[in-house]
């Protein structure tokens, strides 16, 4: 399964892009936000994907999840989004 991070600068068309063809390869992809602005493209990049598939007949959901990293040796909770067709 393919992992997208996600950033605040991110833009929602082309995460759109890379979910919509994860979709089609693999059928389920993850995206992976740290704060309020990444989890907010996320979310605009899943509804922009829903767009790109759904000419398919793919119906795209989301499963949104806590998960604890640590980064630099500091530890952060990121916001886990799995991505498939229903």
């Amino acid at each position: 399964m393919e992992l997208l991070k996600v950033s605040a600068q991110s833009k929602p068309k082309a995460i759109a892009g890379a979910v919509a063809a994860a979709i089609r390869a693999n059928g389920t992809v993850e995206m992976q936000a740290i704060g309020a602005g990444a989890v907010n493209q996320a979310v605009k990049a899943i509804a922009i994907a829903r767009g790109y598939v759904a000419p398919n007949g793919i119906n795209l959901v989301m499963r949104p999840a806590f998960v604890d990293l640590e980064i630099e040796g500091i530890q952060r909770t990121a916001i886990r989004f799995t991505v498939e067709p229903r």
